[in-house]
């Protein structure tokens, strides 16, 4: 299906235009985060997941429409072409920001746990050995699977 240069023009305006503001949104949670200010990421974190899932329909739509860069003018889809190395370098930014918080707070959360379960901890018996053992109550201090 091929689109006349003005429908082109305007689908590949509102991509690039949708990619600048995603990629404005995660450097501003980058450096949120950055700045140890996770409870304002939370606080936007619905308005990122609607401009994803945008810029994913958007770029599924373009993609099964290849003859839609074809129509629009050159400037214009280097327009897109720029907005996207942006987001791509902004995104992997983020990822390694994102991936460092949560190995951080996974962290703070099994150190809280481990001193929770030695305090808790009695003995339960002995073992073959006839040493004592030490009873294990990380099952009730942390669940591995949340």
């Amino acid at each position: 299906m091929t689109q006349d240069p003005i429908t082109a023009t305007a689908h590949l305006r509102r991509l690039t235009a949708l990619t600048e503001r995603l990629t404005a949104r995660l450097e501003n949670e980058t450096d949120a985060y950055a700045s140890r200010r996770a409870h304002e990421v939370a606080a936007g974190l619905a308005e990122t997941q609607d401009l994803a899932n945008l810029y994913r329909r958007e770029s599924t739509q373009l993609k099964a429409n290849p003859g839609l860069l074809s129509q629009a003018p050159a400037s214009e889809r280097m327009a897109l072409v720029r907005a996207t190395e942006a987001f791509e370098a902004v995104l992997a930014v983020h990822g390694r920001t994102v991936e460092a918080a949560r190995t951080i707070s996974e962290g703070l959360v099994r150190t809280i746990a481990q001193e929770v379960a030695g305090a808790r901890a009695v003995g339960v018996g002995y073992g073959a050995s006839g040493a004592a053992c030490s009873g294990d109550s990380r099952a009730i201090t942390l669940n591995r699977k949340a």
